[in-house]
């Protein structure tokens, strides 16, 4: 196994990474709407495009892109939310031929209460 932790994705907050590489397979731990900086921006639109921006540099740590994911598991705190975080995974995934699975749940918080949403992803390299 390999640990993936991107300098440009704000540290982990505890002991674990944000992604591991095994095989062909590579795994994210949920990523939030911080910046490497510490900031997390007040929209929803905002905070997913951190996310998904984070779940890129992961995967390309280990080579892969967006092609490569077979399944993104989203969170978000409130209903209302839940389009405005498909329209920007949408946009984000619109040039893939193959779309990845997906599931958006509604969860009562996160760790801190800015925090609005939170994406995970499984990829797959290709054999």
């Amino acid at each position: 196994m390999k640990a993936l932790n991107p300098a440009s994705v704000a540290p982990p907050f505890g002991n674990y990474s944000h992604g591991i590489a095994y095989g062909n397979l590579v795994v994210t731990s949920g990523q939030l709407g911080l910046s490497v900086n510490g900031n997390v921006p007040d929209t929803i639109g905002a905070q997913a495009e951190i996310c998904f921006s984070n779940i890129h540099a992961i995967l390309a740590q280990s080579g892969l892109d967006f092609s490569n994911v077979m399944r993104f598991s989203a969170f978000v705190t409130r209903q209302r939310d839940m389009a405005p975080y498909m329209a920007v995974r949408d946009r984000v995934l619109s040039g893939l031929e193959v779309k990845p699975a997906s599931t958006l749940m509604i969860v009562s918080g996160f760790t801190r209460p800015e925090f609005l949403v939170e994406v995970e992803a499984i990829a797959l390299r290709a054999q």
